[in-house]
């Protein structure tokens, strides 16, 4: 576990910070923007769960936000290094558990016959939100896995938190509306 004793170190005053290996790289790197954003969307979920959200949506989203730590230490280390350090990384179990809370949420959802808005209420917003940061950071995983390796689950979680997030915000506006907000296609 790691131990902040100083919060600033001035090491990255000249545009550089270190990964969990010691290596260090520009800010602006494709690793940096991806498990910055990954930061970024643990963030955007703290702004939803403060909203009240429906208690159920709070204890899964708790747990996302602890294996959104996962995603980050996955994402600062490198794969070469991943052997000489013990991290926590994204494990099939984690994709496995976003599974089980979609299979649960969607037993109290209709199924969809139209494209639905980002919206209705507050919480379903800014967990539309989260679902668009969640995407932006796969893509950002995704270029940065063209040139550097990446761990093998990181983009699948990605990929089906992103899925969760969507079924997260219809059954919020259930729960608070009563329906979506449907894409009039003929306005």
């Amino acid at each position: 576990m790691p131990r902040l004793t100083k919060i600033y170190t001035k090491t990255g005053d000249k545009g550089e910070t270190g990964l969990g290996g010691g290596q260090r790289v520009p800010k602006d790197s494709p690793r940096i923007v991806a498990y910055g954003t990954v930061d970024e969307l643990n963030s955007v979920l703290g702004v939803a769960v403060a909203s009240s959200l429906h208690r159920k949506l709070n204890g899964m989203l708790k747990r996302i936000q602890n294996d959104l730590f996962h995603v980050g230490s996955d994402l600062c280390v490198l794969e070469e290094d991943k052997k000489k350090f013990k991290i926590p990384q994204i494990e099939e179990r984690h994709i496995k558990q976003l599974e089980a809370f979609i299979d649960e949420l969607q037993r109290s959802l209709k199924p969809l016959d139209n494209f639905i808005l980002p919206g209705g209420s507050t919480g379903a917003a800014h967990l539309h939100v989260a679902r668009t940061v969640c995407r932006r950071a796969e893509r950002c995983v995704l270029s940065l896995s063209r040139y550097e390796p990446v761990g093998p689950h990181v983009l699948k979680y990605l990929n089906r938190l992103s899925d969760l997030l969507f079924v997260m915000a219809r059954f919020e506006n259930l729960k608070k509306r009563g329906k979506d907000v449907l894409w009039d296609s003929y306005a």
